[in-house]
C-alpha cells in the first residue's frame, strides 16, 4: 500500500479536534501505541529511509489490544511523503519479536504514543501525543490517497500547504535540535 503523508507541527490539540468534529470528521481511533523500531545493527534500514516495526496498539474505542508487524520503506518525499507499507495483523508482539530477531534485527527505539484519528472522506487525520522524552509537541500526519482531498482537508481545517511538511519524525526532532536521526 502506498500512501501520501504529510504533517503539520504548530498545532493546538483541542482546536483541531473541535474543528475535526465540526467537520462532520468521524472518529475511528483512540488508540495508545507502543512502536518498537527494528533494524540491522548497521542501521541498514533506517539508512536507506525504512524500518521494521512491532505495534501494540490498546484500542480505547474497542476495549482490545491489537498487535502488528509491518515494514516501510520511503518511496518519495517531495511534495509528500510516500511510503510503500507492509502490514500485518499478528497474534501477539512475541511472535512478532521472535521474527524479526530471527531475522537478525534489534530493537532500536521504542516509542509510545497516544493518537486520536478521524475520517474525512477517504482521507485520515491523526492527532499523535507521543511520550514527552521522544516528542515534546503534538502534530497531525494526513494520510490519503487523493492528493486533491488531501489539499481539501488542509484548507478546511485553516491551514495552507505551506504549513505542512514531508519530514519524517526525526527529521522535525533534529531541525528543532531535539533529536539526532537514528
Amino acid at each position: 500500500m502506498k500512501e501520501l503523508e504529510i504533517r503539520i507541527v504548530d498545532i493546538d490539540v483541542e482546536i483541531l479536534r473541535n474543528n475535526l468534529i465540526n467537520l462532520g470528521c468521524l472518529r475511528v481511533k483512540e488508540e495508545n501505541q507502543i512502536n518498537h523500531i527494528y533494524d540491522f545493527k548497521d542501521h541498514k534500514l533506517i539508512k536507506s529511509k525504512g524500518y521494521a516495526r512491532i505495534r501494540v496498539v490498546e484500542d480505547l474505542l474497542r476495549h482490545q489490544t491489537v498487535n502488528y508487524m509491518t515494514l516501510k520503506k520511503l518511496v518519495s518525499q517531495d511534495k509528500y511523503k510516500i511510503m510503500d507499507e507492509q502490514e500485518i495483523k499478528i497474534d501477539n508482539s512475541d511472535i512478532g519479536r521472535k521474527i524479526f530477531e530471527g531475522l537478525g534485527l534489534i530493537v532500536v527505539e521504542s516509542i509510545k504514543k497516544y493518537r486520536e484519528s478521524y475520517k474525512y472522506k477517504s482521507t485520515l487525520i491523526e492527532i499523535d501525543i507521543n511520550d514527552k522524552s521522544f516528542c515534546p509537541f503534538p502534530y497531525i500526519e494526513i494520510e490519503g490517497s487523493n492528493e486533491k482531498e488531501v489539499h481539501e482537508i488542509v484548507n478546511l481545517l485553516g491551514y495552507s500547504m505551506d504549513d505542512t511538511t514531508s519530514k519524517t519524525i526525526y527529521e522535525i526532532l533534529k531541525d528543532k535540535g531535539i533529536k539526532k536521526e537514528l
